[in-house]
């Protein structure tokens, strides 16, 4: 907890209410708001811009159990998108006197600047140990002007009124709305259909020589077909998969006219409900940079960076064709698929991860390389 004298000495209070009735004060940071969303845990040790800067934690708020945060400041090379898409951020301790050669502002002010409210000085381990104990829970999270925080209970009756943000589609909201382009050496060309897409994963694609073509997920599958892709690749993206309708049909459509399609966290789960089969909601999801995954052929375990809620349910695959490559060493969940005779493969994880961990990066350069082969268009 946050010392006496900080406290005292802060400018900003802020309070964390969760729908249980919990709720924590603590020092506040970033914006003077008020939010709500779904609260969530990343275990990760170092990344918070990049964490910020998904779009998969859209309509949440965030807990980091990494105690010190903000130690290197906020630099826009680490950005994995235009701006924070986290609705909160719930940190141990803030620092407020960053060193780093690339900083371009404090984590402070980047967050002031977008808009986003933190609250420090919480103990983060309780918030955690609570959520991976009863779920994951919704939240919301006021920042004001020292002495000048609403009534407490007043805030818990209103915390029973936020809305899950589960049931928008989220995915949408973060995507693009336009074709983008990124052009590279070669002419051969790579669609992406963004639901939330990484600007690591088009920098993946780019850097190995293919062109990118973004587009938005309501795109049909003949305006993509269109296009003439060397292959298609669903990306991340946040919320409930089973809402994003468009995409699945559309995937549903490329798969039969034989594209090579590669999905990628969300993408792996619209892949498998494009095919008949189911996904669920986790207890309190996968988010951080040391989940290991097994190779279900070979037993090797790879460390992974993760990021969803929901997730394939492989009692539904039997009849879809697919069969599954990886698992989640922690509870057996599905990590990994590919169809047993059609060009369609899917990770769980991010094998495109920044910072890392690069254990599965490997993954790109199998999937472009049999691309380059043509060894999929003889399948």
């Amino acid at each position: 907890m946050a010392s006496k004298e900080r406290i005292r000495e802060a400018e900003k209070e802020a309070i964390l209410v969760l729908e249980d009735g919990t709720a924590v004060k603590g020092i506040g940071f970033g914006s003077l708001n008020k939010t709500h969303g779904e609260v969530v845990f990343n275990t990760g040790m170092v990344g918070y811009t990049e964490a910020l800067t998904d779009p998969s934690y859209h309509g949440q708020i965030l807990i980091q159990t990494y105690p010190l945060i903000g130690n290197y400041g906020v630099s826009r090379r680490a950005f994995e998108s235009d701006a924070p898409k986290v609705r909160g951020y719930v940190i141990h301790e803030l620092c407020r006197n960053p060193s780093h050669w690339s900083m371009e502002l404090t984590l402070d002010e980047w967050l002031e600047q977008s808009g986003i409210p933190g609250i420090e000085g919480v103990d983060t381990r309780m918030l955690t140990k609570k959520i991976r104990v009863n779920g994951t829970l919704l939240g919301l999270l006021v920042v004001r002007e020292k002495g000048d925080l609403p009534n407490l209970e007043e805030l818990k009756r209103e915390v029973q009124q936020i809305p899950d943000p589960n049931q928008r589609t989220l995915a949408y909201e973060v995507a693009t709305t336009h074709v983008k382009k990124y052009d590279a050496t070669s002419d051969r060309t790579v669609v992406v259909v963004d639901c939330g897409v990484k600007s690591s994963i088009i920098k993946n694609i780019v850097e190995r020589g293919f062109t990118a073509i973004q587009v938005p997920p309501t795109t049909s599958a003949a305006a993509i077909l269109g296009m003439e892709p060397e292959a298609v690749i669903l990306s991340n993206g946040p919320g409930d998969p089973k809402r994003c309708r468009e995409v699945i049909e559309t995937t549903s459509v490329l798969i039969q006219e034989r594209i090579p399609v590669l999905g990628i966290c969300l993408g792996s789960q619209i892949i498998g409900l494009s095919l008949t089969g189911d996904t669920y909601k986790l207890k309190f999801g996968h988010r951080g940079q040391n989940h290991p995954c097994l190779d279900v052929q070979t037993g090797r375990c790879y460390i992974t960076s993760q990021n969803h809620g929901y997730v394939l349910d492989e009692r539904t695959l039997e009849e879809s064709g697919l069969r599954v490559t990886l698992t989640n060493a922690n509870d057996g969940t599905v990590e990994g698929i590919e169809h047993k005779t059609l060009p369609v493969r899917a990770v769980q994880f991010h094998p495109e991860a920044s910072p890392g961990p690069f254990d599965q990066n490997v993954y790109f350069d199998q999937f472009f390389a049999d691309l380059l082969k043509n060894s999929w268009r003889a399948v």
